[in-house]
């Protein structure tokens, strides 16, 4: 009977630490979709309650790795338990990461909005956003159901955040050298584009600990990434000279 009620204890503080997770994980996700909701509307209103809604998270990830430190030292868990619980550290790490670069793109609504620019700057770095949050809300919903099978759809979505983020770079690019008013809303936009972009790799980061979560092996090596903005250059002058 002991035995059980330690199972049974031991059970809720692993039930425990998916729960927080579960919890950060929407926060971060609604995190994302503020910041560039603020973004695209010139809301400083909501850029700061994104900025003030980051500490949650921070609080969030102590929690998890103090409770997870806790629970190896007192039940001393091996194999798949284990890996449930050091999983856990990793994934509330990534996900507060998540947060940070929500909030730095909510960190660049005011001058954003400042430059006043036309709304079709704005259309590739919602798509993009889009797409980076639906690979985030499928790795969450891969954890909490433990499936694997969700997991192999994770990469190729990767594959695409990283060649509309470098097609989204080189949009932002042309504006900049068509009207050089453009060029301080286009930088602060590169640099929330990359922001995005780098929430599609924590969210592959959370995949592969989803994976060995439940499979105790890790995943296959994956390709290069096609992330191929550093390649970009300016077109030539060619102002009459040969």
């Amino acid at each position: 009977m002991h035995s059980q009620h330690i199972m049974h204890s031991f059970d809720e503080e692993l039930r425990f630490l998916t729960n927080q997770i579960g919890s950060m994980g929407g926060y971060a996700e609604r995190m994302v979709e503020q910041a560039v909701a603020a973004l695209v509307s010139g809301d400083t209103g909501l850029a700061r309650k994104v900025v003030e809604d980051d500490a949650f998270l921070d609080r969030k990830e102590r929690e998890i790795g103090e409770k997870a430190v806790v629970i190896i030292a007192k039940r001393q868990p091996m194999a798949g338990d284990l890996r449930e619980i050091v999983g856990a550290i990793r994934i509330s790490g990534d996900l507060e990461r998540i947060g940070d670069l929500g909030k730095n793109i909510a960190k660049r609504v005011a001058p954003v909005k400042e430059a006043r620019q036309p709304a079709r700057l704005f259309r590739g770095l919602s798509a993009l956003s889009d797409l980076a949050l639906t690979q985030l809300k499928e790795v969450l919903d891969a954890y909490a159901s433990r499936s694997a099978a969700k997991i192999s759809f994770v990469r190729d979505r990767d594959e695409e955040i990283d060649a509309m983020y470098t097609s989204l770079f080189r949009e932002l690019l042309t504006y900049m050298m068509e009207d050089p008013r453009n060029i301080t809303a286009c930088t602060h936009l590169i640099f929330c584009a990359k922001n995005i972009e780098r929430i599609g790799d924590h969210a592959t980061n959370i995949a592969e600990t989803v994976y060995h979560i439940i499979t105790g092996t890790v995943l296959p090596p994956e390709r290069p990434k096609e992330d191929e903005s550093h390649k970009v250059v300016a077109p030539p002058q060619t102002d009459g000279l040969r």
